[in-house]
């Protein structure tokens, strides 16, 4: 018997439509669910989708994201039910994002824009990522694919994550490897270990002129410490997530020197729903077939 899945939009209806033992219902996020979800076993949260929809699906085993970040959910999901995230989705588009900013900030390619305007003619020589030794913040999917994406550039790249394993060093070896990073880029989910984890000590042991680049989540940053380093015109930062978010009119941020924003657009590419509903279809395939989804959350990743 097939199992129902709510799906948010007429894409997911598209991508899971003839998928052996999945049966798609469409659901307009933020109306009244539909009759066919008292029997819905999988819920694909929609934009605005809320807790508030979980007390209205009695059956419900598997909330399958559609993003790579889970923490809005973690705490939220009933007991018995599994979290599966859209992890492999969004790496490339927000690896791209990096390399793409990185580019724009090293070659001055803001200043020569601005010239352009001006109709003037001002050539100067600029930095390139040529070289650069980047410790990347993060080894899973995004990771990598920011570490495939770099090392084309001659980027001598260091990869970091939660737990030492080959080719990848531990978060408590990062006091002694931040000292020679030009760039350091955070790629990691939020959980309560990363939450502020880019303090003023962090910060501090980055070398003059470094850069960090944000695109895992705002409150990974200690905004105060950040601004401080800004102000000083020590360090440089790209910023694809801040905390608060969105960053408010008036927000210091905004006025400090060396940073270089974005509004979260990392992943927010053309073609971003097919990849997501090409992740969502094999995670429920899977599961239909009474395998556990590749992408479970455990704990609180």
């Amino acid at each position: 018997m097939a199992i129902t899945v709510l799906v948010p939009d007429d894409d997911g209806m598209t991508a899971l439509t003839g998928i052996d033992g999945v049966h798609p219902v469409r659901y307009e996020p933020g109306e009244a669910l539909p009759g066919a979800a008292v029997d819905a076993e999988v819920l694909v949260p929609g934009f605005g989708v809320t807790e508030k929809v979980l007390s209205e699906l009695p059956k419900l085993r598997l909330i399958q994201l559609r993003s790579a970040g889970a923490e809005e959910w973690i705490d939220v999901v009933p007991p018995g039910v599994l979290l599966s995230t859209c992890r492999g989705a969004h790496g490339g588009s927000t690896a791209e994002w990096a390399v793409a900013t990185l580019l724009s900030l090293y070659r001055e390619l803001p200043d020569f824009q601005a010239a352009q305007a001006e109709g003037v003619w001002r050539p100067h020589g600029t930095d390139t990522l040529q070289g650069k030794r980047a410790v990347i913040v993060g080894a899973g999917d995004v990771g990598r694919q920011l570490e495939r994406r770099l090392t084309p550039f001659d980027v001598r790249v260091t990869m970091v994550g939660m737990t030492a394993r080959d080719g990848v060093h531990g978060v408590d070896e990062l006091p002694s490897l931040l000292g020679q990073a030009d760039i350091v880029a955070l790629l990691v989910p939020l959980t309560s270990k990363t939450r502020g984890m880019v303090d003023a000590g962090f910060l501090a042991a980055m070398p003059d002129g470094a850069v960090l680049v944000n695109a895992a989540r705002g409150p990974v940053v200690d905004t105060d410490a950040l601004l401080d380093e800004l102000a000083a015109r020590r360090l440089r930062a790209i910023l694809d997530v801040t905390e608060p978010e969105p960053l408010p009119a008036g927000h210091p941020l905004w006025a400090a020197p060396n940073v270089m924003i974005t509004p979260h657009t990392g992943g927010f590419v053309g073609g971003r729903l097919a990849r997501s509903y090409a992740v969502v279809a094999r995670e429920l395939e899977r599961y239909a077939g009474g395998e556990l989804p590749e992408n479970l959350v455990h704990g609180e990743y």
